[in-house]
């Protein structure tokens, strides 16, 4: 029985991989694909929240090749960035919604080449944000993303620890 429930979902991730393959890097989607991650990350069902998946590339970051003959300083290629996936998935988010505020993300699926995210965000000029204090509160931080001010930035910044022995953080 658990084998056949578990092929199922297999299935229904294949499809929806398939589907959002062809869709472009940063859309927006009606309601959260996990509803229940959602809404512990801060998603209300209510005007002024908006969900977009993103797409991101795995593997590591290329740098452009440079110009100009051989300059050995400057041939490595393909670094490591100092942030992780979500946080790339983020900021892709805020880029192309300028007026809204990412209040939080989840991941949601990968195949070979990518890893999807999906974002929630905010209208911080929405009437029914300005009464949710919470919402309000993060909503009024611009930029929040790109200062690295959502979980997955304060993460990767090292914030998730506190007290002794993490002084020099």
């Amino acid at each position: 029985m658990e084998q056949k429930i578990l092929q199922g979902r297999e299935s229904i991730m294949r499809q929806r991989l398939i589907e959002w393959r062809r869709e472009p890097v940063v859309s927006r989607i009606e309601g959260p694909t996990k509803l229940d991650r959602a809404r512990r990350l801060g998603y209300k069902a209510k005007q002024g929240f908006v969900i977009v998946r993103v797409r991101v590339k795995k593997g590591r970051r290329k740098r452009p090749k440079p110009g100009g003959g051989r300059v050995p300083k400057r041939a490595g290629r393909f670094f490591t960035l100092n942030k992780s996936k979500q946080q790339v998935a983020e900021e892709k988010a805020a880029r192309k919604f300028p007026n809204l505020e990412v209040l939080n993300s989840y991941f949601v699926g990968q195949d070979g080449v990518s890893k999807w995210f999906e974002c929630i965000m905010i209208d911080p000029n929405h009437p029914s944000i300005k009464k949710d204090r919470a919402a309000a509160g993060a909503a009024r931080k611009r930029g929040r993303t790109f200062r690295g001010l959502t979980s997955a930035g304060k993460k990767s910044r090292g914030l998730r620890k506190k007290g002794k022995g993490s002084e020099k953080r």
